[in-house]
């Protein structure tokens, strides 16, 4: 499961040849922690796109389905390995790596301040 959208590639990034330790050590610290959409964005399905998007104040970011059903669990509450077993549960023929790319998909979005973390 591969994330990207129109503007910005996860694929690039996470995959090939894996997750470093550097990266993998700052995702587990992050296990325990629930990431919350940043209140600068909105999340909605768009129906002349016939997708999600996130909106901001400069535009939007089209989102391919992966990203959507990650980004729709993300509600400050739940944790990420929450949101990794939920979608373990929702698509059980997913790829036994789907927890690494959710996990990888949610480092982007922070890094892009789509997501924020809640303590």
């Amino acid at each position: 499961m591969t994330m990207s959208n129109s503007q910005d590639s996860v694929s690039d990034n996470v995959t090939g040849s894996g997750l470093t330790q550097e990266l993998t050590q700052e995702l587990s610290q992050k296990l325990a922690k629930a990431p919350k959409l940043n209140r600068l964005f909105r999340l909605q399905f768009e129906k002349a796109q016939d997708c999600h998007v996130l909106l901001f104040p400069e535009g939007m970011i089209k989102l391919n389905p992966s990203a959507a059903e990650i980004l729709t669990r993300v509600d400050g509450v739940k944790t990420q390995q929450e949101i990794c077993d939920e979608l373990r549960v929702a698509f059980p023929d997913a790829p036994e790596d789907l927890d690494e790319d959710v996990k990888a998909f949610l480092l982007h979005a922070e890094e892009k301040k789509w997501v924020v973390y809640v303590e």
